[in-house]
Order: structure tokens, then C-alpha cells, then sequence
């Protein structure tokens, strides 16, 4: 895909991996770019910065996740590219009350789940569109110090991976995005974390992977090539994999977020 001429919605835009691309597709050259988040200051912030529309919207929340796919639709046309974004981590194992996990799986894999109810008919109707779901290098691998974040994430690139392929005929086309640790307000104060070991990289950078795969159309996306390698680590003998992330942990513990 193009981006040019592109009709882009972004959840979790006000800040961070969001922002910059938001920020991005404008620069692109997208004719109208939507961003969402709670955050509603931040929100119309930079969409009067960037140019942007901007759209106030909780993504645990279905009802506003249809309005925010409608609302698009509806002044715009149709969207093209849809970057469900949003996410949160949560320190902590099964000791995590409902709660807190209630919430980090509404926002980390239920928003996906949600927008893409919405916004597919319209996609397959047109016999084109393209998403993009943010999950993380721990959706592959694993999270020291969260279940909820390393359940959550491995949820999301399985949810990825059935829309790929269930709609691969169809014309929809589908990314996740899988980075290790990305400077945002997530990572902040944390830059000697595991997730950090090979490299903190900035927003924009990370833009530059997003770009390359929707220009060529491929599923993965690591900008961190690490992944790659620890992924055939893994899969090649689960149990060493294992013993080598118990090792991480021990050195880490419970604590290190992210």
C-alpha cells in the first residue's frame, strides 16, 4: 500500500508509537488521518500540530470504537489503513487482581478485536483495506515481570495472524508490529530493562519499519532484528529458550517493567 491519498486512523495517538505515525502518514502524504486516545488534551493537541483529525475514544469501550470507525466512514468515505495502536503494561503475574487484568485485555487485545468488527465489512465490501496491530517483541517471546503484558501481546499477534489469513482472499491486508523497547512514556525511566538490552530506539525510527512493511505488504514487523533470531532460538528447543529467559529473570526480577 500507498499511503498517499490514504484515509488512516491511529488509536492511541496522542503520544508515543501513535503519534509518530500519525505523524508520519501526514508527511506521507494520507489525505485524511484520524487519531484516537482517552487522552483527550494530548489528543487535540497534536492533531492541531500535525494536522489531523481528532477523535476522543476509550478502546476498552465498544461503543466508542464503533463511533470512531463510523464517524471515519462517514466523513471520509472508507478507510484504508486502520493502526489499532493503543496498549498498556501492567507489572506482576497471576497475583494481578481482575481488574487489572480485565483491563490490560480490553485494551491490549478486545480494542483490536472491536475496531476490526467495525471497520472489516466495509474493507471486504471495497475488496481492499489494510490494519495494522501494535503488539510487541513479546507477543513472540515472552515479558519479564508481566504475565498480563506477555499474555495480552501473544494474544494480539494470534488475532493478527487468524485476520490474515482468514481474509488474505479478500483483499485485506494485514501487519503486526512487534519492537522490542521504543522510547515513549511506557519505557520511561526504564532504559536499563530487559526489554532494553538491545537497544531503545525512538518512535520515529520504528516508522521506518512500518512504512517498508506496508509498502511491501508483509505481516511481521521487528524493528529490532534481535527478534528474529531469538524466535528461531525458541522454536528450535523450547526447553533451553526457557532456561535462558529463567536466567533473564533472575537477573531482572519480578519487578522490571518493561
Amino acid at each position: 500500500m500507498d499511503i498517499k491519498g490514504k484515509v488512516a486512523v491511529v488509536t492511541g495517538g496522542a503520544s508515543g508509537i501513535g503519534r509518530a505515525l500519525a505523524t508520519r502518514f501526514v508527511n506521507e502524504g494520507a489525505s485524511q488521518v484520524v487519531i484516537a486516545d482517552l487522552n483527550e488534551e494530548g489528543l487535540n493537541r497534536v492533531a492541531k500540530e500535525i494536522g489531523a483529525r481528532a477523535i476522543r475514544t476509550d478502546v476498552a469501550n465498544e461503543s466508542d470504537v464503533i463511533s470512531l470507525i463510523k464517524t471515519t466512514e462517514k466523513d471520509y468515505g472508507q478507510i484504508d489503513l486502520l493502526c489499532n495502536n493503543a496498549g498498556i503494561g501492567l507489572s506482576g503475574g497471576p497475583e494481578v487482581d481482575n481488574e487489572g487484568w480485565e483491563r490490560i485485555w480490553q485494551i491490549n487485545v478486545m480494542a483490536h478485536v472491536y475496531a476490526a468488527r467495525a471497520a472489516i465489512p466495509g474493507m471486504l465490501a471495497r475488496g481492499e483495506g489494510y490494519i495494522v496491530n501494535t503488539a510487541s517483541a513479546a507477543g513472540l517471546l515472552s515479558q519479564v515481570g508481566s504475565a498480563p503484558y506477555a499474555v495480552t501481546k501473544h494474544a494480539a499477534v494470534g488475532f493478527a495472524e487468524w485476520i490474515a489469513l482468514t481474509y488474505a482472499d479478500r483483499g485485506l491486508k494485514v501487519s503486526v508490529l512487534c519492537p522490542q523497547a521504543v522510547r515513549t512514556a511506557m519505557t520511561a525511566g526504564n532504559e536499563g530493562g530487559v526489554a532494553s538490552q538491545d537497544g531503545m530506539i525512538e518512535p520515529e525510527v520504528l516508522c521506518d519499519s512500518v512504512m517498508e512493511a506496508i509498502a511491501a505488504e508483509t505481516f511481521l514487523i521487528i524493528p529490532h532484528q534481535e527478534v528474529l533470531k531469538y524466535m528461531r532460538n525458541k522454536t528450535s528447543d523450547y526447553d533451553r529458550w526457557i532456561r535462558g529467559m529463567s536466567r533473564l529473570h533472575a537477573t531482572y526480577g519480578d519487578n522490571n517493567w518493561p
